[in-house]
């Protein structure tokens, strides 16, 4: 059954998605604590590079991401930096459309460029998770998800979905036990890559955001109304 269109979103500069995916068959995701970390560490090279990232989860056969994609001219002044060498084919294709000289049909466009990214990170995960736990195939379930946010209220539930997202799937009483979520980063005073403080601002404090989320993660789940993630 082909899947709907609103799950296929385009990337363009600027705007607000929800990135999901699961796993073929529903197979785990993580099988321990290091393949978590991995999974962040890999992330953190898109983050650093090609998007602002508002909050993330992830649970055992999935994970969700809330994110904003960076303007063609920060990633482009970003991809000029790189060495050649260092290039993937896409960005050097990528680069080269930019050049009024060029034959921009035959470059990729920047939705491209985001989508093939997140592509090379979900491979470079697969393969390292295949390779240590002597598995083969395929892992992640494709094409990956990702929803336009429209509104304001829909940036919101997501914010609070992905949070609370533990609670929904029975994992935790209480999601703000669950640790292997933003949420944490969101209350610490350490540095992160998250784009916390656009986060508290969007909720006008840190209080505020905490209320918020308690109040609506217990009407969601409570009414049943998700957001379809498996």
């Amino acid at each position: 059954m082909p899947i709907p269109t609103k799950y296929l979103a385009e990337f363009a500069q600027g705007h607000l998605y929800h990135v999901y995916n699961r796993t073929n068959n529903k197979e785990l995701l993580f099988l321990n604590d290091e393949n978590k970390r991995y999974f962040l560490q890999r992330f953190r090279e898109i983050q650093t590079s090609l998007i602002d990232t508002y909050c993330w989860c992830l649970l055992p056969n999935h994970f969700h991401l809330l994110i904003r994609v960076k303007t063609e001219k920060v990633v482009s002044e970003w991809l000029k930096s790189k060495e050649t060498k260092d290039l993937t084919i896409t960005e050097e294709r990528y680069l080269l459309g930019l050049d009024k000289v060029t034959n921009l049909s035959l470059s990729p466009t920047y939705c491209e460029l985001i989508e093939k990214t997140f592509k090379r990170f979900f491979q470079a995960y697969a393969l390292a998770f295949n390779k240590q736990h002597q598995r083969r195939g395929n892992l992640f379930y494709k094409p990956f998800k990702r929803v336009l946010i429209e509104n304001d209220s829909q940036f919101t539930m997501t914010i609070i979905y992905i949070h609370a997202n533990a609670m929904k799937h029975r994992l935790v009483k209480d999601f703000t036990t669950y640790q292997w979520s933003s949420w944490h980063t969101l209350l610490s005073n350490q540095p992160t890559q998250l784009a916390k403080q656009e986060l508290l601002d969007w909720f006008g404090s840190l209080d505020t955001c905490i209320k918020v989320h308690q109040e609506l993660s217990d009407y969601y789940y409570a009414c049943d109304t998700a957001i379809e993630d498996e």
